[in-house]
């Protein structure tokens, strides 16, 4: 019996010899590949935590700097931000707060320049369609109005076009186009629902430019004229 069980053993053994000459190395290889990428991402997770951990420190330098009227240090911090982190959400974040900023203090150009990048380089959706629509109101406010109907007829989420339309409705009136500019304060009308406060504003604007809101209303309305 112990014979048999030392022929069994020494058998398992061979066979065991056999598989690891066979599948040995392709498998050392696997397991270090795996490792390796485990490795890798974990190193990639503590190196974005670490970009965003300083790029939101920078955020609050130039909230801070715009705080006490700063505008010197409000660019020099957004500066800093873009440069180094310019990848992060964080970025487009402090880019409306520095652009608000240096409007506010009539640094028109500095605060188009800010918003541009933003709108250009941004990592949220969100915050890009926030800087179009506050560029092209920078935009109206030195009366490149061509400029800013192109800012506000790029890509842009869906949940943004009723403000979008607005706006180029409000940079069409200003160029005396009329009737262009009701077909878009209709597109925004029609846009938000009956709930949203915003809604009042724009029927203000198309009552304004004597245009039949009822009848918008009604091609708005489920079964209503398409």
């Amino acid at each position: 019996m112990a014979n048999n069980f030392d022929l069994q053993e020494q058998e398992q053994l061979d066979e065991l010899k056999h598989f690891w000459s066979k599948w040995g190395t392709p498998i050392t290889w696997t397991l270090l590949v795996i490792m390796g990428g485990f490795a890798a991402w974990n190193g990639y997770q503590l190196w974005q935590n670490r970009q965003a951990q300083q790029a939101m420190a920078l955020v609050e330098a130039v909230e801070l700097a715009a705080q006490a009227g700063d505008m010197a240090r409000v660019e020099q911090a957004f500066g800093d931000l873009q440069s180094g982190y310019g990848g992060t959400t964080q970025a487009g974040q402090a880019g409306l707060l520095a652009a608000k900023a240096l409007a506010d203090a009539g640094k028109w150009d500095a605060a188009k320049g800010v918003l541009t990048w933003v709108a250009e380089k941004s990592a949220d959706d969100g915050y890009m369609a926030l800087a179009k629509l506050r560029l092209a109101g920078v935009l109206m406010e030195q009366k490149a109005y061509d400029a800013a109907l192109a800012q506000l007829s790029g890509r842009m989420p869906v949940e943004f076009a009723g403000v979008a339309a607005d706006r180029k409705g409000d940079v069409l009136a200003l160029q005396g186009k009329n009737q262009e500019a009701i077909a878009e304060y209709r597109r925004a009308y029609q846009a938000f629902g009956d709930s949203v406060e915003y809604r009042r504003l724009v029927e203000a604007k198309l009552n304004a430019l004597g245009a039949q809101v009822e009848a918008v209303a009604a091609a708005a309305a489920p079964g209503g004229a398409q």
